[in-house]
């Protein structure tokens, strides 16, 4: 992961470098824009298809977990809402909001299966989170950015459109496949690692783009610092907080990845679509250290194994 990470970098730097034409850097930004989703749904297609859908199940820590999340956001809205703080304040504030009400990123299907967690469980949590943030952002759309012109449920069919394109709709081809194509169900299950690999690639695309968006940004450094600090922060409280609460009910790693590891695309699309766009830096800077303390993560699992 972190050789993925380097490269994405690495990638986007030498693609600046090079002395191409508008078109050919056109068709590379929409290769990339179609090439990025489609990774991800093929890897959870193919996480979802060794999952049977009678272990989805609720549990009390996703109870605790989603009352977290939607508390902070509500509070910290309400923080912007009744105060008077200056611009920057307020963007520093939405970017704390936006890392902690995040949906759980799809790729923690393929981590929590490689540190010998609870996939049903996560899997669970995602659907939840999702729709979770689909209506608490929705709610609270007015009162971050009253200059949309957007009601409450025209946002709401906005955001879950997208969670269906990127969720649901992988999973539902998967216990479609699973129930009346079993010989295919049991062909996609047979490369255990491809998932993962999938991912990787995936993670590289991702740095590439965060790469690419810090270097077009105008915001000064010092600011970019500071939403660098703010998501790195909301990052360990959330890791901290889901490990803490995953160990009372047994399921520390489960628990931690729901909480800890988010969909910064998502997140980023938020931010353009409803918010102050500075705010989606905190989407791509929280990308990196998520998966930075992932790789720490299976790195101390392989030491172990």
């Amino acid at each position: 992961m972190p050789v993925s990470m380097l490269s994405g970098v690495a990638a986007y730097l030498i693609y600046a470098a090079l002395p191409l034409s508008v078109n050919l850097r056109a068709f590379a930004s929409d290769f990339v824009s179609f090439l990025q989703p489609a990774m991800i749904f093929c890897m959870l297609f193919l996480s979802f298809s060794r999952i049977n859908p009678k272990d989805l199940r609720f549990t009390r820590w996703h109870l605790w977990l989603l009352l977290i999340q939607s508390g902070c956001f509500v509070a910290m809205a309400l923080i912007i809402h009744f105060t008077n703080f200056s611009q920057a304040v307020d963007i520093l504030i939405e970017s704390a909001m936006l890392c902690l009400i995040c949906p759980t990123a799809t790729a923690s299907v393929v981590i929590t299966d490689k540190l010998g967690g609870d996939v049903a469980a996560i899997v669970a949590y995602t659907m939840m989170i999702n729709m979770t943030t689909a209506l608490v952002v929705s709610l609270f759309i007015p009162i971050l950015n009253p200059t949309i012109d957007m009601a409450f449920w025209q946002a709401f069919v906005v955001m879950i459109r997208k969670v269906f394109s990127i969720l649901v709709l992988p999973l539902i081809l998967a216990i479609f496949v699973r129930k009346f194509l079993p010989a295919v169900n049991k062909l996609v299950c047979k490369p255990k690692d491809l998932p993962f690999y999938l991912w990787v690639v995936s993670l590289s695309l991702a740095l590439a783009v965060t790469t690419r968006s810090i270097a077009h940004t105008d915001v000064s450094w010092y600011f970019i610092m500071g939403i660098g600090l703010i998501s790195a922060l909301c990052c360990i409280f959330q890791f901290k907080m889901g490990h803490l609460i995953g160990r009372h009910y047994k399921d520390k790693v489960t628990a931690g990845q729901a909480f800890g590891q988010k969909n910064t695309i998502f997140l980023i699309w938020i931010s353009y679509t409803f918010m102050n766009p500075v705010t989606s830096l905190a989407g791509g800077l929280y990308s990196i250290w998520h998966n930075l303390y992932n790789s720490y993560q299976l790195y101390q699992k392989r030491k172990t194994t």
